[in-house]
Formats: structure tokens, C-alpha cells, sequence
């Protein structure tokens, strides 16, 4: 209920000064022509983050891509659809299920998956902060987005710091778990450490520099095919503008995904976006138009795939729900 709520209260944000007639002007005069290349890119960028789980799961097994790519696109049609972001511990069980593996150790990937990704935003952060121009009246844009950086950088830090912890000192850094954990029922702190001494057993760091390049060039092929589409809007609402427009933008749209609202980013996505391109000189109803095609092809598109590949893995919602419940593959 509080992802809905807070999905609204954006949603009011974005809605309460539009004018209806100026936004549907913007979508007459929308080129679809780019919406196709736009959408292929899209999914070029899904099939990519198959590619890098790929390398990220080598020091454990070689697994099929084809067993990726499903388990992929089932993991963010789950995110689009269902609340708490179910689709991550989906992506993970469905993997697990094909190839036969831990789940602890498919789900550490992932967790690992998601570092990459922040590491490499942070640069898009950092190279958007060098290359935009932004009007006047809008530079203290530059400040906040340098301040969210930073808290990014914060927290990735103390989330490997936290990790490498626990894999090297695992007894004592549960300890600390524990005595953190000691205000909470019992119960609950129990299984907070049964999972982490779960993760810490499936988490498994590859010795092979060849890996590690591998990783961290789909990451930037990731992200490339991301923002592309991004560009590609814009040109098809008339609004050509620098590739480092649409590396500004995307680091909005990031910020968005990681406030807990409904599943999607319903709300949060649309204003963030919209706040960018205004800030980049676009109008309101011209701004909102464009975050909503922008969110509609990253949204729409991937959940009947994943819902397809749910069929036919004969994998239902159910079993994945309960997965998340108990953390072990059916």
C-alpha cells in the first residue's frame, strides 16, 4: 500500500499542471518510425544483461544462455508486475530450476548483477556531469545530482565492504548481524542469518581476468543499448539533442527505480523523467509525453515475453511467489 501511495502522489505531481490539449499535440507530432529501433534496442540491452549473468556465473557453471535469456525476462516482467521486487528472486529461481542449480548461489549473482550495474551508472553519472549544459535557473541540478552520487557511491561501498566481510570474516560479521538484529523477534533475526549464511555459501568471485573483462564490457554494452532508445525519443518528438542529454536523463530515470513505489516505478519514473527534460529545456506536456514512451517501452514489451517464458518452462506464478517465501527452488 505504501508503493501505491507513493506511486500517486507522483502521479499528481506530474498531472496536476498539465494542460490535456498540449499533450496530446506532443503525441500527434511524435515520428513513430523510431519506436521499432527503439523497442529492438530494448531488448538487445535485456538479452546483454543475459550475457553478463553469463560470466557472472562461470566460477559455479557454464549455463545455457538460451536458460538466461527466459530466466531474464521472467525476472523483469516479475518486476513490472508484482510488488517488493519479486522479480529478482524470480529471475533466480527460475534459472535455478533449468540448470539445476543452488538457488543461494544463482541469487548471489544477481546481487552482484545489481553492483555492476550501479558502478556503471555511477559513471554515466559522472560523465553526464561533465558534458550537459543545463540553462542557468537550472544549476543546482548540477549539485543534487552530484549529492545523489555520492549517496550511490556511499552505499554500493558499503554494500561490497559489507560483502567482502562477510565472505572473508563470515563468524564475526554474522555476529554483528546478530547483536544488530537483537531488538527484533527471534524468530525474524533467525532468518535473516539462515539467508545470509545461504547467500555468503553460493557467492563465488571468479580468478580470471578474461571474465572480469567480460563483465565489465557487456555492462557498458548494457547500458549503451539502454540509453540509446533514449535518444532516439527524443528525435522522434522533435527534440535532437546531445548524447549527454540522454545520459542526464537516464540517471534520473535510476534514481526513480530505486524509490520504493508500486511494481513498475509507476509515478516516479514519469516524474523524474520529465524533471530531467525540462531541466534541459523542454516544455511540461512536452517532457511528461516523452517519459511516459520512454517508461511504456521499457514496461509493456518485456511482460508478455515473460510471461510466455513462464509457460514454457511450465513454471508458475504461484511456486515463484512461494520461492520468495522460502527461499529454496521447488
Amino acid at each position: 500500500m505504501a508503493g501505491l501511495a507513493i506511486s500517486l502522489f507522483f502521479l499528481a505531481l506530474v498531472f496536476r499542471k498539465i494542460e490535456l490539449d498540449k499533450l496530446a499535440a506532443a503525441f500527434k507530432g511524435m515520428d513513430y518510425r523510431y519506436l521499432f529501433p527503439a523497442l529492438v534496442l530494448t531488448f538487445v540491452s535485456y538479452f546483454l544483461r543475459a550475457v553478463r549473468w553469463k560470466f557472472l556465473l562461470l566460477p559455479i557453471k557454464r549455463t545455457r544462455l538460451s536458460n538466461l535469456v527466459s530466466a531474464t525476462m521472467i525476472g523483469y516482467m516479475g518486476n513490472n508486475v508484482f510488488p517488493a521486487r519479486l522479480g529478482e528472486f524470480m529471475r533466480a529461481y527460475a534459472l535455478a530450476r533449468r540448470e539445476r542449480l543452488e538457488f543461494s548461489a544463482v541469487f548471489a549473482t544477481l546481487v552482484v548483477d545489481r553492483l555492476c550495474d550501479g558502478f556503471t551508472m555511477l559513471l554515466v553519472l559522472v560523465v553526464a556531469f561533465f558534458t550537459v549544459t543545463l540553462p542557468p535557473e537550472k544549476a543546482g541540478l548540477h549539485q543534487q545530482l552530484m549529492r545523489g552520487g555520492y549517496l550511490m557511491l556511499g552505499l554500493y561501498l558499503v554494500v561490497i565492504a559489507f560483502l567482502v566481510l562477510l565472505k572473508q570474516r563470515t563468524a564475526w560479521t554474522l555476529g554483528v548481524v546478530r547483536w544488530l538484529l537483537t531488538p527484533l523477534p527471534t524468530r525474524f533475526s533467525s532468518k535473516i542469518e539462515d539467508l545470509l549464511t545461504s547467500f555468503i555459501d553460493g557467492l563465488r568471485l571468479s580468478a580470471s581476468p578474461l571474465q572480469y573483462l567480460g563483465i565489465v564490457a557487456s555492462s557498458l554494452a548494457i547500458w549503451a543499448t539502454a540509453i540509446w532508445p533514449v535518444d532516439l525519443l527524443l528525435r522522434a518528438f522533435g527534440l535532437p539533442m546531445p548524447v549527454s542529454a540522454s545520459l542526464f536523463i537516464m540517471v534520473f530515470l535510476v534514481f526513480a527505480v530505486m524509490i520504493p513505489a508500486s511494481p513498475g516505478s509507476v509515478g516516479t519514473y514519469e516524474y523524474a523523467g520529465a524533471v530531467a527534460l525540462t531541466a534541459l529545456g523542454a516544455k511540461w506536456e512536452m517532457s511528461v509525453s516523452i517519459a511516459l514512451v520512454i517508461h511504456a517501452l521499457s514496461f509493456f514489451p518485456v511482460i508478455p515475453v515473460g510471461f510466455y517464458y513462464l509457460w514454457r518452462d511450465k513454471l508458475s506464478v504461484k511456486d515463484l511467489r512461494q520461492n520468495n517465501e522460502t527461499g529454496e527452488p521447488a
